[in-house]
């Protein structure tokens, strides 16, 4: 008789020191995987001219990759606040959703309630339904954050450093890690035709809408278009 397929990384071994080793090394390594976009982000926000302080309450406040590189980007290129905070809180919409899934997995209770919130990203969540059939998904959630959080933190921190001390990104390549981590986000997501005529249909129109709107709307004009296509599409 065939075998029935297994989840290796659930059963090679199942004690709880194998799956707290487990968990361990995966979240070490996903903390150490978003140091180099944290180096670009306190860079880039130094060239933005934003102070390290500034530099240093976004990343432990919003804590989240897509949305600060979004925000200071936009007032690097002269955008107003009002479309950068926009831009932002247009990207964190994915965060609000992720809440959902690890508030349902999770059940947190009081204090525990806000400080998940503030630590629900895409890495954590990640982890936290991978190892929900272990029985370990608290433990993937709070490991990966922590680990996300201090070094992403730490990151930033010398990138801002490394910025204030060599001047532009450009010098040292920190730029392209922006763009990079907006790649990333958005590859893994274009495995269907509609999500690829979504992509695409949304990212035409927002180049088309550069030369004529504020820096920072054909962002915003581009992730309206988006949902609008996808409300099409699912009719």
């Amino acid at each position: 008789m065939p075998e029935t397929p297994r989840d290796d990384h659930l059963t090679a071994d199942s004690s709880p020191s194998a799956a707290r080793r487990r968990i361990r090394n995966r979240a070490l390594a996903i903390g150490v995987s978003v140091t180099p976009f944290g180096l670009s982000f306190g860079a880039v926000s130094v060239e933005a001219h934003l102070s390290l302080v500034e530099v240093c309450l976004l990343s432990l406040v919003l804590f989240s990759g897509a949305s600060q590189f979004a925000l200071v980007s936009i007032l690097g290129a002269g955008g107003s606040y009002l479309s950068a905070v926009g831009t932002a809180l247009l990207l964190g919409v994915r965060n609000g959703l992720y809440g959902a899934r690890i508030n349902a997995l999770l059940r947190p209770a009081g204090w525990r309630r806000f400080v998940m919130a503030e630590v629900t990203i895409d890495e954590s969540t990640a982890m936290a339904v991978s190892e929900a059939p272990s029985g370990n998904a608290a433990r993937a959630f709070w490991t990966t954050a922590l680990s996300v959080y201090v070094l992403w933190n730490v990151s930033t921190v010398i990138g801002a450093l490394v910025g204030n001390a060599l001047g532009s990104p450009a010098t040292t390549g920190l730029d392209v890690a922006g763009p990079a981590a907006f790649i990333a986000l958005l590859a893994p997501r274009l495995t269907t035709v509609r999500m690829r005529v979504t992509a695409l249909g949304s990212g035409a129109i927002a180049l088309v809408t550069v030369p004529i709107v504020p820096v920072g709307a054909p962002i915003l004009i581009g992730g309206l278009t988006a949902v609008a296509l996808l409300l099409v599409l699912d009719r």
